[in-house]
């Protein structure tokens, strides 16, 4: 009965080597490539990386020689100044902002990743415009205005007459990522030869003349294209043209998940900004705010007449139907937190006006799609309340303690330089977050048409 015990055992021990030798030998390929890896990559480093952008942010035209070729004019990265939700120490370091309580408030979703996205963009986007000449029947139309914008709607025009001049735009449709359908549904409102009752009629032509005349529509159903639309009416404008509504990118206004035209992710929020050419309103920064909250407007919606009735003899919310007796700006200047309240549509400029002067946000709109939703967080400089809690409205503002005022105020100062137009684009403004909204939109996912 000894031998075969100890055969047994023999075995036993012999297995044991067995496995203890290639467990050995993994171990150590495995330290191997650990250290190889720390050795050769930025994986275990991400500082170096974080410095890398920083660089940037500090010195834009040591990173790369396409941003230097650009005229200084398309990128105005001000060094002197911190940009995008960061300060800069006498050390050089990065920080994010911080509420008095320690807590990190930043006002984008990733500030690094927007950062690394928006150099690429500034790199490499390209968009094909379609050409048209100056003698065209609708060149009031098609192409920028000669003068700056104005209106209500200028956001549209500030566009288009932006891009035209922009390092974006390229004359070969071999190299471009998007295209452009330069029609503007605001001038088409008021040409007398086309009106509200036949802009559906004029695009759904014009969508016919270029997929006709120009192979590019037809690769993609057009997924690659889009236009921009400021006014209320694109809502209803593309209806005889099913391959927009599927399709095309939108860059409207009117964004609202009501309506049927607007598909979420696919399409994209302009901001509604009334053009302002002056410079920040000189208090804007004042400590001393009188109003709790402050609303003036037109009478259009359910929803404002709710806010009327609950407020409208309140002494800390002030809200007034129709037009004011004061000056806008002083009652924008003098209140905390500015209300912006779904009419017969959602957009206004107020969100604009707000921020211009300093006053937090306070959107009063179910499903509404914010501008630069994508990029910004919007809960870090305003606030959000559902419609059916206008009743509350006051228990919610006066719940905000001093230091959250404070950060969201800090944060409202800002974010606005992305809300602003400029005749010359300066880096980071709003043509800058609505291109790079559309470069975000560069590989859309093509829809069939039955």
């Amino acid at each position: 009965m000894a031998r075969p015990f100890f055969l047994l055992y023999s075995l036993s021990d012999s297995l044991r080597s067995l496995f203890f030798i290639p467990t050995a030998l993994a171990l150590t390929t495995s330290l191997f490539i650990l250290f190889y890896i720390s050795s050769t990559s930025n994986l275990f480093t991400p500082h170096l990386h974080r410095h890398s952008r920083l660089h940037f942010l500090q010195n834009p035209s040591g990173l790369s020689p396409n941003l230097q070729s650009q005229p200084q004019s398309t990128l105005d990265f001000d060094s002197s100044t911190p940009k995008l939700g960061v300060t800069v120490d006498h050390g050089g370091d990065a920080k994010p902002l911080r509420s008095s309580n320690g807590r990190t408030v930043n006002v984008f979703h990733d500030h690094d990743i927007f950062i690394e996205d928006y150099i690429k963009m500034n790199e490499s986007f390209k968009i094909y415009v379609y050409p048209h000449p100056r003698n065209h029947p609708f060149a009031n139309v098609l192409l920028p205005v000669d003068f700056e914008p104005e209106g209500n709607y200028a956001s549209e025009s500030f566009f288009k007459k932006a891009l035209n001049n922009s390092h974006f735009v390229t004359k070969d449709p071999t190299e471009a990522d998007l295209f452009y359908l330069p029609f503007s549904i605001a001038r088409l409102r008021h040409d007398p030869r086309v009106g509200i009752d036949g802009i559906q009629d004029f695009i759904k032509d014009y969508i016919f003349n270029i997929s006709h005349k120009y192979p590019y529509w037809n690769r993609t159903g057009g997924a690659d294209h889009f236009y921009v639309s400021c006014h209320s009416i694109s809502r209803s404008a593309v209806r005889k043209a099913e391959e927009i509504r599927l399709n095309a990118i939108q860059v409207v206004c009117s964004s609202s998940y009501y309506v049927s035209t607007y598909v979420p992710h696919k399409d994209a929020s302009l901001p509604q900004i009334w053009p302002r050419l002056e410079g920040d309103p000189h208090n804007v920064t004042s400590s001393v705010r009188k109003k709790l909250a402050f609303f003036a407007g037109s009478m259009n919606s359910p929803v404002r007449e709710r806010l009327i009735k609950a407020w409208q003899n309140d002494t800390e919310i002030s809200v007034h139907s129709g037009h004011l007796n004061t000056p806008y700006e002083e009652a924008l200047l003098d209140s905390k937190f500015c209300l912006h309240v779904k009419g017969f549509e959602v957009n206004t400029a107020r969100i604009g006006d707000a921020l211009h002067h300093g006053c937090i946000p306070t959107i009063i709109a179910n499903h509404y799609d914010l501008p630069f939703a994508d990029i910004l967080n919007w809960k870090s400089f305003s606030i959000i309340i559902a419609t059916s809690d206008i009743l509350s409205l006051q228990k919610i503002l006066t719940s905000i303690s001093t230091d959250e005022y404070a950060q969201l105020h800090n944060n409202v100062l800002e974010v606005r330089k992305h809300f602003q137009w400029h005749v010359i684009p300066v880096g980071f403004d709003a043509f800058y977050m609505v291109m790079y909204e559309l470069w975000l939109r560069r590989s859309s996912v093509r829809v069939p048409l039955s």
